[in-house]
């Protein structure tokens, strides 16, 4: 058995503990091409549209593993186990010869980043190492911890962040040096983003990168209930072992700025018009006949001052702001920073899915969570509900209130641009 992390345990460590492990990786020869066989995070996936896309565009397409299609959830986790010890078998997807840190570069001509992949050792959050800042939801873990279980890896990476000293040495020297050989892979995928790997093996640079990070701590950009999977499969696990650690990508935000974005709310069973009439004397309404871009311009110039949603699905746009005070003192816990209580995420869900609406938030049948603004509209206008459009908060916001242990509502916030899934697994047994 092969697995990331020492033979014996270690010390804990006040910073980030970054480790090599040999990469699972796709063989350029075996498959139609690499960007064919990449897929967005599972949780972006639009579905079912994007899922069928992805799952035609090539037999070997990571969708089949982080997305399996079965009857009932054992059969898709089997289903999943299966493909991947088959296209083992087949020599689909290879192990690399050596344990190494991967360094992975995207861009799409307006932007750049560039990170480090690898196995971090998994930490409490009260250990203030790894800082989440959303709440998740209960059925989503088991869900993915019953898929890690059933394939023994790590299918696609964390997103972290942490912010660097502006120092030229350490992990920022080591990728600067790394992206001027030639890279493991590269590819672009038809979203337009280019997408380049390199595997850090030698001793004294990955040492360096490991002194640098045991310095810093991170903030969960994207990830929030794989980062509680692992966490829970750790504990079913007696340690050392492989579930000590978790595929993580890092970021440091001081040199590689993330964009933020806001992830919407689609709402299934709930007709614009009873939305609209629920709102009655609590919010004002403005109805908006603009096309999708100036009816977000609208949102971003009003959610400047105060809380402020976009509601869409029956042809037009409808911009909701100016909550009555009365209504946010009832429904609004009062015990929590005033950072939280303004978040439009919080009054969402504080107020309007939770009081106004009667909505759960963790019912699948009721409401989904879906990143692609023109995806949510068109699938509300298609099915009759009502999308929820928000705008996005300040990465800086985020950080602080992860560091005061203060978690936002779920699905509040979209990092990115997120690692391309299937570049680099990690299988915990070799």
């Amino acid at each position: 058995m092969n697995y990331a992390g020492p033979a014996e345990e270690t010390p804990a460590r006040s910073g980030l503990d970054l480790t090599p492990f040999r990469g699972l990786r796709y063989d350029p020869d075996r498959v139609g091409s690499l960007a064919a066989v990449t897929s967005p995070p599972y949780d972006v996936v639009v579905r079912p549209d994007g899922l069928l896309h992805l799952e035609s565009a090539d037999p070997y397409n990571i969708v089949r593993l982080i997305l399996p299609q079965a009857v009932t959830p054992t059969a898709r986790n089997e289903q999943a186990a299966d493909t991947l010890e088959h296209w083992l078998t087949k020599g689909v997807l290879t192990t690399d010869s050596e344990p190494g840190l991967y360094v992975y570069e995207q861009s799409d001509g307006s932007m750049l980043q560039r990170g480090i992949i690898g196995a971090l050792r998994l930490s409490e959050p009260s250990d203030g190492v790894v800082l989440p800042h959303e709440d998740v939801m209960p059925h989503v873990i088991a869900d993915r911890a019953a898929l890690m279980r059933a394939t023994s890896a790590n299918l696609e990476p964390l997103l972290l962040t942490y912010r660097g000293n502006g120092s030229e040495a350490g992990t920022t020297a080591v990728i600067e040096r790394t992206v001027e050989s030639t890279p493991l892979l590269s590819t672009t995928t038809e979203d337009g983003f280019s997408h380049r790997l390199w595997a850090v093996t030698d001793p004294a640079e990955l040492a360096e990168i490991q002194t640098d990070l045991g310095s810093h701590q991170a903030l969960i950009a994207d990830g929030h209930h794989r980062w509680a999977t692992y966490l829970r499969l750790r504990a079913e696990h007696p340690s050392p072992s492989p579930w000590d650690y978790g595929l993580v990508l890092l970021v440091d935000t001081a040199r590689y700025p993330l964009r933020v974005r806001a992830i919407h709310r689609l709402l299934h069973r709930l007709p614009v018009a009873d939305a609209l009439a629920a709102l009655t004397g609590l919010f004002r309404v403005r109805r908006l006949d603009l096309p999708l871009a100036d009816a977000l311009a609208a949102l971003a110039d009003s959610a400047c001052a105060g809380n402020a949603f976009l509601l869409a699905g029956d042809g037009a746009f409808h911009l909701v702001d100016h909550p009555s005070p009365d209504l946010l003192a009832r429904t609004i816990p009062a015990d929590h920073p005033e950072a939280w209580r303004t978040l439009d995420a919080t009054v969402l869900h504080a107020t309007l899915l939770d009081h106004v609406w009667n909505i759960p938030e963790d019912s699948p049948t009721d409401i989904a969570y879906i990143h692609d603004t023109a995806a949510t509209v068109e699938k509300a206008e298609r099915d009759g509900g009502t999308a929820v459009l928000l705008h996005p908060v300040r990465e800086e916001v985020v950080r602080d209130l992860a560091r005061q242990g203060v978690t936002m509502p779920r699905k509040s916030t979209s990092f990115g641009p997120k690692p391309a899934s299937g570049l680099v697994l990690r299988a915990l047994t070799v």
